[in-house]
């Protein structure tokens, strides 16, 4: 549980509950249907776990309910799992035993079983051919003037150095390569940035829900995580005024955000949005990491209407961005890259000289051949892939389980679906033995929040979307029921 518990008002309680769509059941009751708003707030995670409710008498008056009814939601609340009450302390929300996420890791599935599982757990293109082979031939032309010396690199080549900094400065944030340090995929320079900047028992604000592996990696620095609710329903976005009361309550060293084609939500954060945030970042001294490792993946927005870094909004320095050729070139090449002001730059390259001392060179030269010669037609590319997939996934989806809920996404790798109702952990369990891989929607929040959720990744080609979905109503069938039906194994997965 997060330690920190933030205490929610009577008047920002009601406005949640009002937007807790729930289906409309005539006769239940008033007690019962606002415990059902609740919990649904906890599961989807729009309400953190750890959160203070209000007195009884102070919401009953505020909702204009009975003391007794807002009483009995409580005692259901509680009964259900979904609240904690301490004499004299009050009431935190939490989650039922086994809603918490599942903590393994989703390995890739072996070849002998590609014909057989469909992995929908990891959300990861394929390399962009045939350009990666001929960035990789030109890679091996470039690669006799570097073998000549001891070939470690601390801060990265000097040619992929450039190329990441002119790219940011063609997206609106001026840099020069003396401010990039590449690194050995984004996780190494998510990893080096937090060592710089938090140290063990700090708070972190996230994103809820937020990219998994990134979660974790705060967790294992020792991080104290504080969840803040993206703001919905539809479109996701950031709710300020969340951000605002966090910041202040809980004075986080650190805030970890993914502005751009957020994943898993998919959501495109507006520059008056990211101005504001970086307003109540300053006046609380947080810091702000930025991962922007899918910035690249806007297939349904056009590029002169893509916002501009958030680093490029502040003039204090208090932003750290962290990049990556994974999403848009392919993530085999293993390379990542900071973007910060060069005297941390600097620091960093030192820090790093005790884990992996450097980037392998030939990977950082297919990648600088790749964003120096092919960005425009690999971004075509890789974009009408996502396109593709989206638009057929949703397709099926609407037609085979139209009672799921998602919202179309201006970019991004997945769509972030709700199960109505059936438990992503389930579904994921039920998979396994349907043959498909799932990524529940625990493992993207603090405290097992989003267990009625699935991130599903726009990697099946249009002509596998009708059998990839058959799977997901066949393991929906089994989460909800206990049986199921084997598939017709003559469907192709076409994947």
């Amino acid at each position: 549980m997060s330690d920190w518990h933030s205490t929610l008002t009577p008047p920002a309680l009601a406005r949640l509950l009002d937007g807790a769509r729930l289906p409309d059941l005539p006769r239940r009751p008033a007690y019962r249907a606002l415990a059902d708003r609740i919990a649904t707030l906890v599961a989807e995670g729009r309400l953190p776990v750890g959160t203070r409710l209000p007195a009884e008498r102070e919401l009953a008056a505020e909702l204009a309910l009975s003391r007794t009814t807002v009483a009995a939601g409580y005692e259901a609340l509680r009964a259900e799992g979904y609240l904690l009450s301490r004499r004299g302390s009050g009431s935190w929300t939490t989650l039922p035993e086994g809603s918490r996420p599942p903590g393994d890791a989703l390995h890739p599935v072996p070849p002998d079983e590609r014909e057989s599982v469909l992995d929908l757990g990891v959300a990861a293109l394929p390399a962009p051919q045939p350009w990666l082979g001929r960035a990789a031939a030109r890679a091996l032309e470039l690669l006799p003037a570097y073998a000549a010396g001891h070939g470690n690199y601390p801060t990265g080549v000097p040619v992929l150095r450039e190329a990441v900094a002119r790219r940011y400065t063609e997206r609106g944030l001026p840099t020069t390569p003396d401010q990039v340090l590449v690194t050995t995929g984004a996780m190494s320079a998510l990893n080096l940035a937090q060592r710089a900047l938090i140290g063990r028992g700090d708070r972190v604000a996230v994103e809820a829900p937020s990219y998994a592996h990134s979660l974790q990696s705060l967790r294992l620095a020792g991080a104290r995580l504080v969840p803040v609710p993206m703001a919905g329903p539809g479109r996701p976005r950031w709710d300020l005024a969340e951000w605002q009361r966090v910041l202040r309550g809980a004075a986080p060293r650190l805030a970890y955000t993914i502005p751009d084609f957020h994943n898993p939500t998919g959501a495109l954060i507006d520059e008056d949005q990211r101005r504001e945030l970086l307003a109540h970042a300053r006046a609380a001294g947080t810091a702000l990491l930025v991962d922007e490792t899918p910035a690249e993946l806007g297939w349904d927005t056009p590029e002169s209407e893509l916002p501009r870094p958030l680093a490029a909004l502040d003039r204090t320095a208090q932003v750290v961005t962290a990049g990556s050729a994974a999403k848009l070139l392919w993530g085999g090449l293993r390379i990542g890259w900071l973007r910060a002001a060069p005297a941390l730059v600097r620091q960093l390259a030192e820090t790093r000289a005790f884990s992996d001392i450097g980037t392998p060179v030939l990977d950082q030269l297919i990648a600088a051949v790749l964003l120096t010669d092919d960005l425009a037609e690999v971004r075509a590319h890789q974009h009408e892939r996502l396109r593709s997939s989206a638009r057929a996934l949703a397709a099926e989806l609407h037609r085979q389980l139209p009672d799921w809920r998602f919202t179309m996404p201006p970019g991004g790798l997945a769509l972030w679906v709700g199960t109505a109702g059936v438990s992503g952990g389930a579904l994921a369990r039920a998979g396994e033995r349907v043959g498909v891989r799932l990524a529940a929607g625990t493992r993207f929040g603090v405290d097992g929040a989003f267990e009625n959720y699935l991130r599903i990744p726009l990697t099946v080609p249009p002509a596998g979307a009708e059998a990839a979905v058959a799977r997901l109503v066949a393991a929906a069938d089994l989460a909800a029921t206990g049986r199921w039906s084997p598939l017709d194994d003559t469907s192709p997965l076409a994947v």
